[in-house]
């Protein structure tokens, strides 16, 4: 499948008529559905392979903290990278980086999928086959570490500014119908096909990701003087960007505290076998239930967009997501988990959707990649950093005890950012054409 020119797509003018108040803006350009396209099935893949892997180590040894690790041995190579990541995303066809990494994706799940072969796994030791796990989910962290923000600062390029919003909600949309599907099709492979049938499915919906981007016309970096900086003072140029620029900060450090501490999404297989004895079909229940109530409420917003008091939305988001939290803490019953874990969804779903926007509109062009870098480092690595506290956590205090703490640690975060940002609740987002 060869890439398409810009003449296949037209002007983002010609294509348009994008109208701020229009749900389906952004739907109308077509490199920006292959762009969401292909996330929609690399984020199915890989919640296919996060299901797959986590319950078979569970079920191998027996400890909470295996999966927390599974989130450490992802986050540091991702956060290593993810600056240098933006770095490049600015400066090079970010086209050309995301494929690039797909492919390094690609590698990576291949090795899963060899080592999960019973001949393999027989052959090794326990201990030197958790290493060789944690080796491959490393490098998938390094892969996403470019991925990330080249992903990000594209889809700014493929839409014009007044469909910004409709874009990160379509993003959100399509990301939590991926995290609605993927668990679900994670749990049904593991059960009837083993570890290496639910890797070999991920597989293939990684090389039809791949197969999308190729479809968008390449995206060379804009000409401008900075590019010519070094590298590190290119890093703290986006780094500094984001400190003196408090709604990004701000919004990017609730988010990354909330996900740190009240996620709870990495001992769901603890859940799933020893409180409530579901198996791992009811783990993918669990598993889909967040990302559920977040694709119905991202689909609401389309029309009842949260933009308007985007700062007082935010706020009250992330407290209901810390109170959903205790809820599931407590909770002894699968509808009851269910429906507290489908209510995490629906909070994050409307912060995500508010720190998106925010993420499009406010960045210049020639510093998008690193101002996405430094959103990924804090908030796509806190998913990791956090799977590593929980499990820990778990370990420690037990599971129950552990997502109490997360819970209350979330509100008391909302507490803080509220008391420090008051002036932001002023603040009033809208698009400029």
């Amino acid at each position: 499948m060869q890439s398409s020119t810009p003449q296949d797509h037209g002007s983002l003018a010609a294509d348009g008529a994008a109208n701020a108040h229009d749900p389906y803006a952004a739907l109308r350009f077509r490199e920006f559905r292959y762009l969401i396209g292909a996330s929609f099935l690399l984020n199915a893949a890989l919640s296919i392979q996060q299901v797959a892997v986590g319950y078979a180590l569970y079920r191998i040894t027996g400890d909470p903290l295996s999966l927390g690790l599974i989130g450490l041995a992802e986050a540091i190579p991702f956060i290593a990278l993810a600056l240098f990541g933006g770095h490049l995303a600015d400066r090079r066809d970010k086209r050309a980086l995301m494929r690039a990494s797909l492919c390094v994706v690609f590698l990576a799940t291949s090795l899963l999928a060899l080592i999960s072969q019973p001949e393999i796994r027989a052959a090794l030791s326990q201990t030197a086959w958790l290493w060789a796990v944690y080796l491959s989910i490393g490098v998938l962290g390094l892969a996403r570490g470019v991925l990330s923000p080249a992903a990000a600062a594209l889809r700014a390029f493929l839409v014009p500014r007044t469909a910004y919003p409709s874009a990160a909600t379509w993003s959100s949309t399509l990301f939590q119908a991926a995290s609605i599907l993927g668990p679900v099709a994670g749990g049904l492979a593991y059960a009837g096909l083993g570890l290496t049938g639910a890797l070999l499915l991920t597989l293939a919906l990684t090389v039809f990701a791949e197969r999308l981007v190729a479809r968008i016309a390449p995206r060379p970096a804009p000409a401008d003087p900075q590019m010519r900086a070094p590298i590190w003072q290119s890093l703290r140029e986006g780094l500094a960007y984001v400190r003196r620029t408090k709604i990004i900060f701000y919004a990017i450090t609730l988010d990354m505290f909330s996900v740190l501490f009240g996620g709870v999404v990495a001992i769901l297989p603890v859940f799933a076998e020893d409180i409530l004895r579901i198996g791992p079909e009811g783990l993918g229940v669990l598993r889909s239930a967040p990302a559920l109530g977040a694709m119905l409420t991202v689909l609401a917003c389309t029309w009842l967009s949260p933009i308007r008091h985007a700062w007082r939305n935010l706020l009250l988001a992330v407290a209901g997501f810390g109170m959903a939290t205790l809820v599931f803490a407590v909770s002894e019953r699968l509808w009851l988990s269910a429906a507290a874990l489908f209510l995490t969804g629906v909070f994050d779903s409307i912060s995500v959707v508010i720190r998106q926007t925010i993420l499009q509109m406010i960045p210049p062009d020639h510093l998008r990649g690193r101002v996405q870098a430094v959103n990924s480092i804090f908030i796509s690595s806190s998913n990791e950093l956090g799977a590593f506290e929980s499990g820990l956590a778990a370990r420690l205090m037990g599971a129950v005890p552990s997502v109490l703490f997360g819970g209350a640690m979330t509100l008391a975060v909302v507490a803080v950012v509220w008391q420090r940002s008051r002036a932001l609740l002023a603040v009033r987002l809208a698009p400029r054409s």
